[in-house]
């Protein structure tokens, strides 16, 4: 008989000192989550070693909740956007996640979930940033300026020169 208690603790242990910051707990009223049992947070942006919280244009709250039998069976999921993510793209992820917890089932499988949402958002993410890198590097070749007239030469500058230095004196002149 696994004491499921026992590894429900020892897990979230883990993620606090694996996520630090980003791994919170959360009262169950706020999770969206069906449940009275303990619910956490934990803040999801793209994987990006570079990247700080701050900075990151998308940012997701995974938020989760053990049920009695966890691992033996996958936990509550709950998603939220904290900047940047559609509503649509939400789901798609809490469907892949569900799906993925399914498959690790029998094993402690959050931060498995939480790597696995980080790639997801590199991904969707980083094909919209592809994108706009595109449409800047088109903007800017648009305004790139065309040189138009007469090329400069050392004939063509000495000319102008003289011509220039002409009107000086004329202008002293006067």
């Amino acid at each position: 008989m696994t004491d499921y208690a026992q590894e429900q603790e020892m897990e979230i242990e883990a993620l606090e000192a694996i996520l630090m910051d980003e791994f919170k707990e959360i009262h169950s009223g706020e999770s969206g989550l069906n449940t009275s049992n303990r619910c956490f947070q934990i803040k999801v942006v793209p994987q990006d070693d570079e990247a700080d919280f701050e900075s990151s244009p998308v940012q997701l709250g995974l938020i989760f909740s053990h049920t009695e039998k966890y691992p033996d069976e996958p936990p509550l999921l709950n998603l939220t956007s904290l900047r940047g993510i559609r509503p649509d793209d939400l789901r798609i992820l809490k469907e892949k996640l569900q799906q993925e917890a399914t498959e690790n089932l029998g094993m402690a499988m959050m931060y498995t979930l939480v790597s696995s949402a980080k790639e997801w958002l590199s991904e969707r993410f980083a094909q919209e940033t592809d994108i706009d890198n595109a449409e800047a590097e088109e903007a800017t070749k648009d305004d790139v300026i065309i040189p138009h007239g007469e090329p400069v030469t050392v004939e063509t500058f000495l000319a102008w020169r003289e011509r220039f230095e002409a009107e000086l004196a004329l202008e002293r002149a006067k």
